[in-house]
């Protein structure tokens, strides 16, 4: 006969039964506790992939953020962020550190200022998000930009992320401008792939898109891990020179667990920025880091929560003023924590297809981002090139994911489109790509008649865009500098 359990954990279960809704939601708490494993194994690779886009910068100063301190920051605020979706938006969708995010952090806001002002600019941007949520703007500003743009926007993050893993991998090198050549980019080292790194991310990427393919849950970590074990053996074998490696050498740490650095937490300055970059330029730094996980936050709740069966019959989400008023303090947070803005993961339909259904899965997943802070010694032993495969994969999941729903046939959304997607990694930068694209578009509408069909907020961002673009002219007719 089964032993009936005591009246206390009864009790206890049917508390957590009503608040987040298990039963009523046709779920359970067995359910929820795979989902939320599910969950944590689809995308723990951001515990190595945010130290190494945050740690490949310098800012202006010439500092670079610590490895170990950069894993305890990531792991720290994507636990909290977490737990916080769980118990307030009572949805399974996990929050980390965003991909594309923590590149404009790294590669646009570093080299202008110190990394506590590139923290406070996601701060404030995370704020900004709050203050929208609290007076109904955000969906406003959201229905503003077509969705065409919008999703543009989503896949020139996906190709950006894609060549940074590339270029991080070595896979993809710069020529020298010695080579009096115009093109920028060329294939490993002087055209040829050389060394034993590059072939631990080709076959790091081949085994990823397989587990990719084959629907393997957690295929990216899987992949990172083993690349990061077969690393580890080729380096204490083979003479391979530290710089082949990049910033991580695989060597086994003398202790696989040590006390969490908690040295970036806090380090933080909200408008030194604006001093060291300018007001303007302060300014579209803040409108970047927002409106980069802007859209793709709104598109993975819905899509996440469709997917779980969570929306009602008119298609909306009937707690998103909880669940969005969370994302925003997640961006905030991230800033604060010095791991950039956090954001609703995509790989939570990992834990909804074991079967999570409410915030309780989150507790899982989040418990697991904070025991991982013990575990630092052990995460940062993961090489550029073991890691690097998941970000080429990711850019082109965000591409496949978008890129039909464009309407390719109406130029002024198609023009737009396109440049927005080219702009981004052509020019390294995500702030160019999305001015370009939404100039674009404001300009084509005016030019066929359309421009009372352009939202009056989208034509504020374009007036604000241009002055970006006409930034340096306007500054030698006004004399400034």
């Amino acid at each position: 006969m089964p032993v009936e359990a005591p009246p206390a954990a009864r009790s206890a279960a049917n508390g957590l039964d009503r608040y987040f809704k298990i039963s009523e939601r046709g779920s359970s708490i067995p359910r929820e506790i795979r989902g939320g494993l599910a969950t944590f194994f689809a995308m723990a690779y951001i515990l190595v992939l945010n130290p190494i886009i945050l740690g490949s910068g310098t800012d202006k100063f010439g500092h670079q953020l610590d490895g170990a301190q950069l894993v305890t920051a990531t792991a720290l605020v994507a636990g909290l962020t977490t737990l916080l979706m769980g118990v307030i938006g009572n949805v399974p969708i996990a929050m980390a550190a965003g991909l594309g995010i923590n590149a404009v952090v790294s590669l646009q806001l570093a080299p202008k200022m110190s990394w506590a002002d590139a923290m406070g600019m996601v701060v404030l941007a995370g704020l900004i998000i709050m203050v929208l949520v609290a007076t109904g703007m955000r969906e406003r500003v959201m229905n503003a930009i077509p969705g065409g743009l919008r999703k543009a926007i989503a896949i020139g993050i996906g190709l950006f992320i894609a060549l940074i893993g590339l270029v991080d991998a070595g896979f993809v090198t710069r020529n020298p401008d010695a080579a009096h050549t115009t093109v920028p980019l060329g294939l490993g080292t002087g055209g040829q792939l050389t060394g034993w790194p590059v072939l631990i991310f080709v076959l790091g990427l081949a085994l990823t898109f397989v587990l990719v393919v084959r629907k393997t849950t957690g295929a990216i970590l899987i992949s990172i891990v083993a690349m990061t074990v077969l690393a580890v053996v080729i380096n204490s074998i083979a003479d391979i020179p530290a710089l082949g490696w990049g910033l991580t050498v695989p060597q086994v740490p003398d202790k696989l667990v040590a006390s969490p650095d908690f040295g970036l937490i806090g380090d933080v300055s909200l408008f030194g920025g604006f001093h060291e970059a300018g007001l303007l330029t302060g300014c579209l730094f803040v409108f970047t880091v927002l409106l980069s996980g802007f859209f793709d936050a709104m598109g993975t709740i819905m899509g996440v929560s469709d997917e779980a069966g969570l929306l009602d019959e008119d298609g909306k989400l009937p707690n998103m003023g909880q669940v969005l008023m969370v994302d925003g303090a997640a961006v905030a947070l991230g800033g604060a924590g010095s791991a950039s803005a956090n954001t609703a993961f995509a790989e939570s339909t990992a834990g909804v297809g074991e079967g999570a259904r409410t915030g309780f899965a989150n507790l899982v997943t989040g418990g697991l981002f904070l025991l991982a802070l013990v575990f630092t010694p052990l995460l940062t032993i993961v090489p550029s090139q073991a890691a690097t495969p998941a970000l080429v994969v990711v850019g082109f999941m965000i591409m496949a994911s978008n890129i039909t729903s464009i309407d390719w046939t109406d130029a002024t959304i198609a023009v737009p489109a396109f440049l927005t997607m080219l702009m981004m990694p052509f020019t390294y930068s995500i702030t160019n790509g999305i001015g370009i694209g939404v100039l674009a578009f404001i300009l084509l509408r005016a030019a066929t008649g359309r421009f009372r069909e352009v939202a009056w907020p989208l034509n504020v961002v374009g007036l604000f865009f241009l002055l970006y673009f006409l930034l340096n002219p306007i500054e030698q007719v006004l004399g400034i500098k």
